[in-house]
């Protein structure tokens, strides 16, 4: 699974409307509306890194309002939940 992080700047009065747009589209699993330099944070979760091409060039920026994006690919992802689980022996306390 490949992972994305994509910072989007959107026309101001479009922002939920945008945001609505972009959650519908497949292979993004969640949108989220920030504060800072950006309007919205869309995580993207694909098969393949060709994948993206669909999911971000072909439709997220097409859609109506959206003015620029940045995108981040995960290498990895480190979390306090995932380490636990990674090093629990499933012993309980």
């Amino acid at each position: 699974m490949v992972t994305a992080f994509v910072m989007i700047q959107t026309a101001t009065d479009s922002i939920p409307e945008s945001a609505q747009q972009i959650s519908e589209i497949e292979g993004i699993s969640e949108v989220y509306s920030v504060a800072g330099d950006w309007d919205l944070i869309a995580v993207a979760r694909v098969h393949k890194h060709e994948d993206l091409a669909e999911v971000i060039a072909n439709r997220l920026s097409k859609i109506p309002g959206i003015r620029q994006t940045q995108t981040h690919i995960a290498f990895r992802a480190y979390s306090a939940h995932d380490l636990e689980a990674a090093f629990s022996l499933g012993l309980d306390d």
